[in-house]
């Protein structure tokens, strides 16, 4: 029987909500603002018993702004943008970053407090909360150091045919960031950071989900950035629309569902001046071939296909394994998935905790239903069954195109296995896939895996031999084809996506060189400078 909830007294100490965070503020202008209107009640989706029937733990409410807020952000991140000639655009890259390392300082202080709300709001493991977090503050220090290289190496003239240069990127124009409730913060801040780094003020929409870990963040924001330049509201299209509308946003980095990206760029008065960096849906498969290690592969599919109850966009949502390998496959599987600790998200080494997106439970029910009605068995004990908003893992067999899990993001814990014989069946998915993120080969055959590489990264960004598809390392790059990504997320490609080449030229003169060196060496300007960031 799925265990779903729990008595009060089993929650650790340590982690329990002792007051409801009652966010009433959001941050515009450089203010955190009263909000008087409608409140967005936040539930967690695990239930408690206190002495009576379990209930939903409630921790707490944020403003359901409206569009006349988000009018009131435009206008604050158009005046900290001033047509490219305000403080945060013109300041010293050494500047910009003194303030996010003052802010990330004041981050860690929180550190706690954050981890504690992400685990009750989306359910996410709490060691996986805990590495979040962690990761998050490394991906900004290592932001802020590409940063320092990138500088540094534009800290000189170049000459060229009698013309002197300085070539530096500047940043785009306001930002609009929108990041995911799967990593609420990490990939949030992967945008937020370097769009800040390189001069852009931002409105930053926390997702609808994971909206109340950013209420400890609210101060040191204000505090720690000039006015306007971080503007943070809380809502939905109808706050989001008028933003887009305005014409003002230069720039949008969304990670979401590509339906949701089309209608926000076509919002805009003048799409094609709109920058859009974007993560957005997946179908990552894995082929499990003949000559595959088949411990290895079983292990990597399963921690790849379940990990956060495969909520996760480099996520295996569909796994494709050979013939003759199938019977070994899924009785090996089916072991692995048995053994995976389902329950709360405090429990040690949990892999299978609530789900909190409202519906998911059913809608991934109605992607059982569907396979077992074209011919798919569940092949796992208890697969399938849910209580509230957890869900047992599902793995379903044999499946085929006719079914809607093999089409659909399920973005949840149902697997797909595909038998093959023809290498044509995985790759014709690939190929007529909407999809084109990354994939996964399992083969100890060299000869096998390079005929496969050839032509499968001109299909996805990343080819992952032997494990499981992941976004890190955080230097690699982040991106995808199709409607799975536009722009790349690694460190020091986020920079370059956040900012554009310009360049300050003159003939090289007598009375220009000296014009040149006298505003360099007199410090007159921050763009055409020769200072080192050290």
């Amino acid at each position: 029987m799925l265990k779903l909830f729990t008595d009060a007294q089993d929650v650790p100490e340590a982690l329990r909500i002792l007051k409801p965070v009652e966010l009433r503020g959001y941050l515009v202008g450089g203010r955190i603002v009263e909000w008087a209107g409608p409140m967005q009640r936040v539930d967690s989706p695990i239930e408690v018993r206190r002495g009576g029937p379990p209930e939903p733990v409630h921790l707490g409410s944020c403003p359901q702004l409206d569009a006349q807020a988000g009018i009131a952000a435009v206008e604050a991140v158009r005046q900290a943008w001033d047509n490219g000639m305000g403080l945060w655009p013109t300041m010293s890259v050494a500047g910009r970053i003194s303030r996010v390392e003052a802010f990330t300082g004041r981050m860690i202080e929180e550190r706690d407090t954050i981890v504690r709300l992400m685990m009750w709001e989306i359910c996410k493991p709490l060691a996986e909360c805990r590495v979040e977090f962690d990761r998050t503050v490394e991906y900004i220090r290592d932001t802020v150091d590409a940063l320092k290289d990138l500088d540094r190496a534009s800290s000189r003239f170049v000459i060229e045919k009698g013309i002197y240069a300085q070539i530096r990127r500047a940043p785009l124009g306001p930002t609009l960031c929108m990041g995911p409730y799967n990593y609420p913060l990490n990939e949030t801040f992967a945008t937020l950071l370097p769009a800040l780094l390189m001069g852009n003020p931002v409105i930053l929409k926390p997702p609808r989900l994971g909206r109340l870990l950013y209420a400890p963040l609210m101060e040191a924001f204000r505090d720690c950035f000039p006015s306007g330049v971080v503007n943070v509201v809380f809502g939905d299209r109808t706050l989001i629309g008028p933003i887009l509308e305005s014409g003002a946003i230069s720039v949008l980095a969304f990670i979401g569902s590509s339906a949701a990206a089309s209608a926000m760029r076509t919002s805009h008065p003048n799409p094609n001046r709109l920058r859009c960096i974007l993560g957005l849906g997946a179908k990552n498969p894995a082929i499990v071939m003949k000559s595959a290690d088949m411990e290895l592969a079983v292990a990597e599919c399963a921690a790849g296909s379940l990990s956060f109850s495969g909520q996760r966009c480099t996520a295996l949502k569909i796994l494709f394994v050979h013939e003759d390998r199938l019977e070994e496959f899924i009785e090996r599987f089916t072991e692995a998935v048995a053994a995976m600790p389902i329950g709360m998200p405090w429990t040690q080494g949990v892999r299978i905790t609530p789900l909190p997106e409202p519906g998911k439970c059913e809608y991934l029910s109605e992607l059982v239903a569907d396979a077992v009605a074209h011919g798919a068995k569940v092949v796992n004990a208890g697969g399938g069954r849910s209580a509230k908003s957890l869900f047992h893992p599902a793995v379903l067999s044999p499946v085929n195109a006719g079914m809607r899990v093999y089409h659909e993001e399920q973005f949840g814990p149902v697997v797909p296995i595909v038998p093959f014989r023809d290498m044509a069946t995985p790759v014709n998915s690939m190929v007529e896939s909407p999809f084109g993120q990354q994939l996964s080969i399992f083969s100890d055959d060299p000869q096998e895996v390079a005929h496969l590489i050839d032509p499968l990264v001109n299909q996805v960004c990343r080819v992952n031999i032997n494990c499981l598809c992941q976004r890190g390392p955080d230097t690699f790059p982040f991106t995808g084809r199709k409607d799975s990504a536009e722009g790349t997320l690694s460190v020091g490609d986020a920079l370059r996506c956040f900012s554009i080449r310009t360049l300050v030229a003159a003939k090289g003169t007598g009375r220009n060189k000296e014009l040149l060196a006298a505003i360099t060496r007199e410090h007159s300007s921050n763009f055409l400078s020769t200072d080192f960031i050290m």
